[in-house]
């Protein structure tokens, strides 16, 4: 069955994920409905949770490059003993000696210091104020990688939940059977005492109630299993105790009278959104390699006390004060063609993503209509898995009838037996197709958020 290879590949995460967690059970017992468990996760799963906090990050980004623009103010601080005070020669005519001789002089003093601040401004830069735009639409690309975590999450619990009552819906049938197989094994053992019933018919029947047995334990086993598979999509201990309050009968299934006939709907779908922000992101980039093009225009001050004296006792107590402020203004003249080939590479960019964007529609739309095929499919399927399970049932009542009454065989009512176990089969991997292709038929239209 598809929903127990579902079952598998997730199982080795799932280990991975027990053995991981170190903290000892807590023992909590939860009873959740499907909205519950998927509101649960989005409190809990971890790429739901880091992706949250993608966007307390984004937010410190945005603030982070605003500040970018705000006055820059430096402070500093320096020392210097010069042990050897440097020697600077000087030519000998400035001192009355002959010329062409040098005499060493040595200039200044053993000790300095100077205290000192900076500041700056910026008046224009053009790259700075797309980098402020950039800064905001990276946030908004974390909010919707936030969503896109959230709708995955949403898809995984639903499909967990749905898989855990269908296996306890196959486990009610498996009990079934082996009630009615049970009652059949002892009327046909009495029979088999009392010389109507050869022994091979009893045997034939104990076969069948060995298979049906196994495969219940077998089931068992599975069901405790998707429990877990459906608490660790939650981000939940597999530890804790969860019980599932919603029933397969709550779900409504033939609802496609309700599919959408919106053409348009692909603007609901998140990696459309993506793509479009995307798009805003190669746009600004583009405006970021054009404003290399423009000047830049800065202010700056700077003010240093300044201190020197041969006695350090007295380094502190003269200051000599130096200050200023000016404008810096840059021109970009000539790079060698390399800011016109960015702008060229990051317009092509700009086209390679409008592209990407055209074809997400299309696939978005096939998406869709595949799932809207899916779907329909997956009913029509599981109401004839519904009229065979039914049919079966009748089938195996009137062998069971006929050969009661002598008019048939042991190998008759076997055979219907195994046809009704195959029904059933069959009917849970109706079912589950069913609910799967719902989900999907769900996050196809956009209606997940």
């Amino acid at each position: 069955m598809k929903y127990l290879l579902f079952t598998a590949t997730v199982f080795c995460a799932l280990a991975f994920k027990s053995y991981a967690q170190d903290s000892p059970p807590n023992n909590q017992t939860y009873n959740f409905s499907i909205q519950e468990c998927v509101n649960y996760a989005y409190e809990h799963q971890d790429s739901v949770v880091n992706a949250k906090l993608d966007i307390k990050s984004a937010e410190y980004k945005v603030k982070e490059t605003t500040g970018i623009g705000l006055p820059q103010i430096n402070g500093s601080a320096s020392f210097q003993d010069y042990l050897k005070i440097p020697t600077t020669l000087i030519p000998g005519e400035f001192l009355g000696q002959p010329a062409g001789t040098f005499v060493p002089l040595q200039f200044g003093v053993k000790y300095q210091s100077n205290l000192g601040v900076t500041a700056s401004q910026i008046l224009f830069d053009g790259s700075y104020l797309v980098g402020l735009k950039a800064s905001k639409t990276y946030k908004e690309l974390s909010a919707r990688s936030y969503t896109r975590s959230r709708i995955e999450a949403n898809v995984n619990v639903t499909k967990a939940y749905y898989q855990v009552l269908v296996s306890n819906e196959q486990l009610r049938l498996l009990d079934a059977n082996i009630k009615q197989l049970k009652q059949q094994f002892d009327e046909t053992v009495q029979q088999n005492k009392q010389g109507f019933v050869e022994k091979i018919d009893v045997d034939r029947i104990t076969v069948q109630y060995n298979n049906l047995v196994t495969s219940r334990e077998n089931t068992i086993r599975l069901l405790a299993l998707n429990y877990q598979v459906l608490k660790f999509q939650m981000g939940m201990p597999i530890e804790n105790n969860l019980t599932l309050r919603d029933k397969l009968e709550d779900i409504k299934l033939d609802n496609t009278a309700d599919l959408p006939a919106d053409t348009s709907f692909y603007h609901n779908r998140i990696e459309y959104n993506l793509l479009e922000t995307s798009i805003k992101i190669n746009e600004l980039d583009l405006k970021l390699k054009k404003s290399h093009f423009l000047p830049t225009l800065t202010a700056n001050a700077s003010y240093v006390s300044s201190y020197q004296d041969n006695n350090f006792s007295n380094l502190y107590k003269k200051t000599f004060p130096q200050s200023y402020v000016g404008l810096t203004l840059n021109v970009p003249i000539f790079s060698g063609g390399q800011r016109i080939n960015q702008v060229r590479q990051s317009k092509i960019t700009v086209l390679k993503s409008q592209n990407d964007l055209d074809n997400a529609k299309n696939a978005l739309k096939l998406q869709a209509n595949s799932a809207t095929v899916t779907y329909v499919n997956g009913l029509q399927t599981l109401n004839n898995q519904k009229q065979n399970q039914t049919l079966a049932q009748e089938v195996l009542r009137v062998s069971k009838i006929k050969y009661q009454q002598g008019v048939g065989s042991s190998i008759e009512v076997t055979q219907a037996q195994t046809s009704l176990e195959d029904a059933d089969n069959k009917y849970i991997q109706g079912l589950y197709d069913a609910l799967v292709s719902k989900v999907d038929l769900d996050k196809a239209y956009g209606r997940i958020k």
